[in-house]
């Protein structure tokens, strides 16, 4: 199998504990706080944002070669602007069009997935050559 391939399989089964912290703050925001689903969503992201940074740092990345400090200025990053498209998915499909929150949060969980994997893959996390040139 192809490195990137193994590394996007990785990702995505580190990504399943992050995914199941926002999921979980999306259902509790949205059905016992009444709380809008992309701010219950928004607020999930950014809280499974921490467990898939530590997961991702250690395991799926583990090579990388970069101390945290370079590695969550980049990672953080990657996750705004994806927390951006996350939340910005969420308005647009559950507050304009209307679509129920979990398909609409399956679809946003998609796209970030790749979003995230890419950013982090070419550059938060980007293995560093030889001669330290990343």
């Amino acid at each position: 199998m192809h490195r990137t391939v193994k590394k996007f399989f990785i990702f995505a089964a580190v990504g399943v504990c992050g995914t199941a912290i926002q999921y979980l703050v999306l259902w509790l925001g949205v059905e016992l706080l009444a709380l809008k689903a992309a701010v219950a969503s928004g607020i999930g992201y950014a809280l499974g944002s921490v467990a898939n940074y530590l997961l991702n740092f250690f395991f799926t990345f583990k090579q990388h070669g970069q101390s945290h400090r370079e590695a969550i200025s980049k990672f953080y990053t990657i996750t705004g602007i994806g927390w951006c498209i996350n939340t910005g998915l969420m308005v647009l499909l559950v507050g304009h069009w209307l679509w129920g929150y979990w398909p609409a949060q399956l679809l946003a969980t998609g796209i970030g997935l790749v979003w995230n994997f890419s950013g982090s893959h070419w550059w938060a996390f980007r293995q560093k050559r030889a001669g330290g040139i990343g």
